[in-house]
This record gives C-alpha cells, structure tokens and sequence, in this order.
C-alpha cells in the first residue's frame, strides 16, 4: 500500500512540475525578425483614390490570409515607402508581442480562437531598403475579453478590410541599439 502511494504522489508531483514548467515557457520573437510573404494568396486590392502622388487602397483579405504578410507583399509590390492604415475585421487566429526590455524581444502572446479585430492600425516605412509593416492591434474573444499589442501574426475569418493610405514622401527606419527595433526617424533621408 505504502508503495503504490508514494508511486501515486511522485507521479502527481511530475504532473504538476510539468504544469509548471510549460507555464513558465515563454516564447520570444526579435523586433527585426523578417515577415514570410506568400501567406495571403486571396487578398484583392483596388485603388480608392489618387489625391497629387497620394493613393488611397482598399485590401480586402479573405478566409486563411496571414494579414502581415500580404501588406508586407503589397508594400514590396507597390513600392510603398511610407503609409498608414487601419482595418476592422476578424480572426481565426491571431499571436501578439509584448516588448520585454530587458531581453530586446517580443513576448509572444497567442489567440488560439475566433475573434473580433476590434482595433487594427499601423504603418510602413523603409528598414535596411525594405519595407517594414508594424502594427497594433486588439482582439476580442466570445466571451468580450480584449487582447492585443504588436500584431505579429493574424489569419483572417472570414475577411479583414484595410484602409491603407500611401505618402509620397518617404520614411526610413533605423535600428535603436538600446532596444534592437527599428525606429522611424523622420529626418533620415535613406
């Protein structure tokens, strides 16, 4: 009887330093890791309106589309230097980034269910002669609870809309050393 006990307190002992451990795993991404492209093979774009070398796109992303890889693939495309944008929609699944300091990553935060995409905006500008897509981003769940952050990855339900406008007028990145993430600096003229 002792024996079979102490097999039984061991095994729950292993169970829960199990549990433990998988909690304390944490996944981590660098700022500057590149974007995949080819995610979003049925994103359609159309052209809203010109306004001087001003443009105005919609992008209209459907079921399975990974959406920062198609606006990456838009912007290499399209030769966008610089634009802002904003978008409703929803998600199947969706991983965000919050910056931990001290190791100069993202902390990876997934939503593995359907959600809302109740807040959506960001930019694009020029890192290293490629365009670079930074987002920020809030979900909701069923049951109303909001998550978001530095949108590292969304695959659309249904459909994502993205407002996108283009500038003329360039804007560059540059990586701050002190955090390992490229920062726009709008006096940097390449």
């Amino acid at each position: 009887m002792k024996t079979t006990s102490s097999k039984y307190v061991k095994a729950i002992m292993l169970v829960v330093l199990g549990m433990h451990i998988s909690a304390c795993s944490q996944d981590y991404i660098s700022p500057t890791q590149p974007v995949e492209t080819g995610k979003a093979p049925n994103v359609k774009i159309k052209l809203l309106s010109t306004n001087g070398q001003t443009k105005n796109y919609v992008l209209i992303f459907a079921e399975d589309d990974e959406v920062r890889s198609g606006l990456t693939e838009f912007a290499q495309d399209y030769g966008v230097k610089a634009a802002h944008f904003t978008a409703i929609g929803d998600a199947t699944t969706a991983q965000f980034g919050f910056f931990d300091y001290d190791r100069k990553m993202f902390k990876v935060i997934p939503i593995n269910e359907p959600s809302e995409v109740s807040s959506f905006n960001g930019n694009i500008a020029i890192l290293n002669g490629k365009p670079i897509v930074h987002i920020h981003a809030n979900v909701a769940t069923a049951d109303g609870t909001t998550r978001g952050g530095h949108l590292l990855e969304l695959v659309t339900g249904p459909t994502l809309e993205v407002f996108l406008t283009v500038e003329p007028t360039p804007l560059y990145k540059k990586v701050n050393p002190k955090f390992g993430a490229g920062i726009i600096n709008p006096y940097l003229e390449q």
